[in-house]
Formats: C-alpha cells, sequence, structure tokens
C-alpha cells in the first residue's frame, strides 16, 4: 500500500502531537493503567517508568550541532509520523529523541500514533515480520515515503542478539539488559544511523 493511501488526511488529524503524547503517558500513569488491550500490571508499571524516563529525556537530549545542521539541509516540509506505545521501553528511549531531532530544524512537523489503534499502518511496516515500535516514518510534502527508522538502533539490537542467543527469555531480565545499554549509549547509536540516513539522500 502507498504511503498516500496510508497517511490520509483524516490519519493525521487523529494524530498526536509530542505534548498530546507526554499528556497521554501522564493521564495513563495518574489512573494506573495503560494504552492497548493488555492492561497486566507489568505493562502499567512499564509505562510509569517510561513516563519518568521520557521526562528525563525531555531535558537532558542535545542534538549534536552537526547533525542539527545536515538535518535543516535535507528536510524540506517533511512529516514524521512516528508509531508508538506508551507501554514500550524503546519508544520511553527513541520518541524523545525523534523528537529533538525534529525540533533541531524549522522544516518537519510530528504526529504520534498508538500501534494497537492503527494496525493496518503498523503492518506495512514490520520488523522481520513483527510490529515493533517505535516506528519512524518520513514523508515528504507531497505524501511520499522519504525513509523508515525503528524500532532500536543497532547498537541496542545487538545487546537484544547476544541475549537472544544466550538463552534469556525472563522479560524482566531482557528490559533492565536493555535500559542499561539505552543508559551507556547516550543516544549515540541514533545519531550516527540519522547521519548515516541523511547523508544517503
Amino acid at each position: 500500500m502507498q504511503s498516500q493511501e496510508l497517511f490520509t488526511s483524516e490519519l493525521l488529524a487523529q494524530a498526536m502531537n509530542y505534548d498530546g503524547y507526554m499528556q497521554l503517558s501522564e493521564l495513563l500513569v495518574s489512573e494506573e493503567r495503560t494504552s492497548g488491550p493488555n492492561q497486566s500490571a507489568p505493562y502499567v508499571h512499564y509505562t510509569k517508568l517510561n513516563f519518568q524516563r521520557m521526562k528525563r529525556l525531555n531535558k537532558t537530549i542535545e542534538v549534536p550541532a552537526h547533525l542539527a545542521q545536515l538535518l535543516k539541509q535535507k528536510a524540506n516540509n517533511w512529516r514524521w509520523i512516528t508509531i508508538t506505545e506508551p507501554w514500550c521501553g524503546d519508544a520511553a528511549q527513541c520518541v524523545p529523541v525523534l523528537e529533538k531531532l525534529a525540533l533541531a530544524v524549522g522544516g518537519i512537523e510530528t504526529y504520534y500514533i498508538l500501534r494497537d489503534e492503527h494496525l493496518e499502518v503498523m503492518d506495512a511496516y514490520l520488523t522481520n515480520g513483527g510490529r515493533a515500535i517505535p516506528k519512524l516514518i518520513c514523508l515528504d510534502e507531497n505524501g511520499a515515503e522519504v525513509f523508515t527508522w525503528g524500532p532500536r538502533p543497532a547498537v541496542i539490537q545487538e545487546v537484544m542478539n547476544q541475549l537472544k542467543a544466550g538463552g534469556v527469555t525472563e522479560i524482566a531480565e531482557i528490559v533492565e539488559a536493555i535500559q542499561k545499554a539505552y543508559n551507556a549509549d547516550h543516544q549515540a547509536g541514533m545519531y550516527t544511523e540519522f547521519e548515516t540516513l541523511l547523508q544517503g539522500l
């Protein structure tokens, strides 16, 4: 399906901006629930942790000057649609970075949609057959796809691969290891990947 067919004006009108996404997360935390059909205690707990992480990242992320300059050279009335969910740990780490990247440029509008409310869109952007998030789709001013990114930087995916190869299956252990990897990376993996993406355009 073409991006113009998926990302209709109706869908974009329903999408949240970043403030709206943060407000949704805050509301869910205050009501001790989460988004989507899985309302289990772990998902509610992760939503609370993720909200705190996003608030912290909002204050601490600084986009490298050379990457901001590269974005300014390339971005021209781009729209960034990100598929996400407040319970997703990768989204909590990556979505604030995506927003900061967009803010570094005057020519990028950001939209956030929930995966489980837009499965038709999600299923057009599967990763190895799975509904992995976050997933960013960059569209130009005509609605044509420029590039996609997600669901996590390669440096973090490598940690996940090592965990799987080691037979680690306990969700809590995986979440902790991935969180430590993000903390150690300090967004460097995302910055490197976006630089490579942009240079290839």
